[in-house]
């Protein structure tokens, strides 16, 4: 997992419009990245909806909002348009980026362990420096933890 201090890791993936979208691009303003499992669940749709609804509070604080998970460019454009998300989803489809960020690891359900993606966000600086990492994500109340900061 990066640590606070760490240089954003270079990526180039595929957002929900099929445009490419690289960590080069990212530079200059700062970047909240948050890792969430899957599109159209439950706490990630909450998650996604209240991010959606602070994120004017966010946009006006200078933070550039993108969420990361391995669904398809297609799966994300679906979630985007069903509840009318403003930021940017990457499809991470290889799980290249999510495990360069530390955000790929053993998880458990009803006793089974499977790898899967660590709920994670990643706050940056305008040059790239990590500044804060949110692991234990309140799906509902995550922009206040955010903006709390």
């Amino acid at each position: 997992m990066l640590k606070i201090g760490d240089k954003m890791p270079d990526f180039e993936v595929q957002d929900q419009d099929s445009k490419m979208v690289s960590s080069r691009e990212l530079l200059g303003k700062k970047t909240i990245i948050y890792f969430y499992p899957k599109d159209n669940t439950s706490g990630c749709t909450a998650e996604a909806c209240n991010l959606r609804d602070n994120y004017q509070a966010m946009v006006a604080r200078g933070y550039n909002v993108i969420g990361v998970s391995k669904d398809s460019v297609k799966s994300h454009k679906n979630f985007t348009d069903k509840y009318d998300l403003p930021f940017t989803l990457l499809a991470d489809t290889s799980t290249e980026m999510i495990k360069s960020f530390g955000a790929w690891g053993e998880k458990s359900m009803y006793g089974r362990k499977y790898m899967g993606i660590m709920r994670t966000t990643f706050i940056f600086d305008e040059n790239g420096i990590l500044t804060e990492i949110i692991e234990k994500v309140d799906t509902k109340n995550h922009a206040a933890q955010i903006l709390k900061r």
